[in-house]
C-alpha cells in the first residue's frame, strides 16, 4: 500500500470529488491540485460537474500524475460519505447535522479511539482497519453524536456507532457502552435502523452507564463516610494518635470536601434518571414520596453552587444534608432508576427516498 492514497467517489451534489490521505498524504493533495481539483473548507477536494469528457480526461491527467509522484487512486464503490450522511440525516426524527470527519495521516485515526462509545465492529474497525475518511450525524437537541463510515469488507453497507456523551467523558473500553451496527446502502432503511434500534439501544446504554456512575458516586461518599465515623466514634486518626476538638472540625471538614466531590457526578447524572422513574408502574408505588425528597436535595444543592451568600457553616450544613438525603434513600432510588426504561424515540416515516440516493457511484472511473 503506498504511503500517498487518493479516494475518488461521485457526489451528486458537486460532482467527482477525492480525498488524499496516507503517511504521505500531502503529496496526494499537491497531486490533486496539479489536476484541477480545489479543497473545500471540509477538507474535500472536488472536481465541478461538467462534462463527462472533461471530467474523465481530468481524472485521467490524475492518475498520470499520481502514478508519476507515487500515490495510487482508487475509486469508492459508494457515493460521496457525505451525501450519505446528510440523507440519513434529514430522515432521522428531530433534528441532525451532518459533517464529514477526515483522518489524512492514519495517526489522526487513532485519536478516534478514546471517544467512540461501542462494544461491536465499529470500534475493532477504527483500531484496526484504515479509515481515511468518515460522517458524523449529531443531534441537534440532544447533541446525541454518531459516526457513520464504510463497513469495512463490504462494497456497500455502513457502520453506525457512538460517541461517548460529554458528561461521560472518554468511551473506550466501557462495558456499557452500546453495539454499533450496520446499516443498508438506502437512507430510508439506514434511517430507520439508527431510530428503531439504534437509538433505543444508545439511550439503554446512557441510562445504564447513569445509574453506574451514580452508584459508585455514592458507593465512594458511603466508605469515606464510614471511615469518618470511625474516626469520631474512637477520637482517633486512623494512625491511633488521639483526635482534638480542632482535628474533628478538620476531618469533618475534609470528609464533606471529598464527598460533595463525589456527589457531583450524582447531581450531574440523577436528575435523568429521576425523570424516567415511574413507581407507581412498579413494585414499589410507596418509593413515589422518597423520589420527591431525593429530587428536592437536588435542587437545594444545585442552589448551594450558585449561592456566593452562605456562610462557610450553613454551606456545609446544607451539604451534609443533601449528603444524608441521598446516602439513607440510596436503595429505593437505585431500584426504581435499574426498572425504568429511556423514552422511545419517534421512528421513521416508512415513506423512503429513491433506491440510489445511495446507490454506488458510477461517475468515479477506477484506476
Amino acid at each position: 500500500m503506498a504511503d500517498a492514497q487518493i479516494v475518488l467517489a461521485y457526489s451528486r451534489d458537486t460532482g467527482i470529488v477525492a480525498i488524499g490521505h496516507g503517511k504521505q498524504y500531502k503529496v496526494a493533495n499537491s497531486v490533486l491540485r496539479t489536476s484541477g481539483f480545489r479543497c473545500g473548507d471540509d477538507g474535500v477536494y472536488r472536481l465541478t460537474a461538467g462534462e463527462e469528457d472533461a471530467s474523465r480526461a481530468t481524472v485521467d491527467d490524475l492518475v498520470r500524475h499520481a502514478t508519476a509522484h507515487g500515490a495510487e487512486v482508487a475509486a469508492s464503490s459508494r457515493r460521496f460519505i457525505g451525501d450519505a450522511a446528510r440523507d440519513i440525516a434529514r430522515l432521522l426524527p428531530g433534528q441532525w447535522d451532518a459533517s464529514i470527519e477526515i483522518y489524512s495521516h492514519p495517526v489522526w485515526q487513532e485519536d478516534l479511539v478514546p471517544w467512540l462509545w461501542d462494544s461491536g465492529e465499529l470500534a475493532h474497525a477504527v483500531q484496526n482497519v484504515r479509515i481515511p475518511y468518515a460522517a458524523t450525524l449529531t443531534d441537534t437537541a440532544t447533541k446525541t453524536s454518531l459516526l457513520l463510515v464504510e463497513r469495512p469488507g463490504h462494497q456497500l453497507d455502513y457502520l453506525v456507532g457512538a460517541f461517548a456523551p460529554e458528561t461521560f467523558q472518554e468511551g473506550y473500553g466501557d462495558p456499557h457502552a452500546p453495539r454499533s451496527m450496520p446499516l443498508p446502502p438506502f437512507a430510508g432503511r439506514a434511517a430507520r435502523t439508527i431510530a428503531d434500534r439504534f437509538l433505543p439501544a444508545y439511550e439503554s446504554a446512557v441510562h445504564a452507564r447513569r445509574i453506574a456512575t451514580v452508584a459508585e458516586a455514592l458507593d465512594h461518599i458511603r466508605a469515606e463516610h464510614a471511615t469518618w465515623t470511625a474516626i469520631v466514634a474512637s477520637g482517633r486518626y486512623s494512625d491511633a494518635s488521639p483526635l482534638s476538638a480542632t482535628g474533628l472540625g478538620e476531618a469533618s471538614e475534609k470528609f464533606l470536601n471529598r464527598a460533595w466531590g463525589e456527589f457531583r457526578s450524582v447531581m450531574q447524572h440523577a436528575p435523568a434518571l429521576l425523570e424516567h422513574c415511574r413507581p407507581a408502574a412498579t413494585s414499589w408505588p410507596e418509593d413515589a414520596r422518597v423520589l420527591g425528597q431525593l429530587a428536592d436535595a437536588l435542587t437545594e444543592a444545585e442552589g448551594l453552587e450558585e449561592d456566593a451568600l452562605l456562610t462557610r457553616a450553613e454551606r456545609a450544613a446544607q451539604r451534609w444534608a443533601a449528603l444524608d438525603t441521598w446516602l439513607t434513600h440510596s436503595e429505593p432510588f437505585l431500584r426504581q432508576a435499574r426498572a425504568a426504561t429511556p423514552p422511545r424515540q419517534h421512528t421513521v416515516s416508512a415513506v423512503a427516498p429513491p433506491r440510489q440516493a445511495l446507490q454506488r457511484g458510477q461517475h468515479a472511473p477506477r484506476r
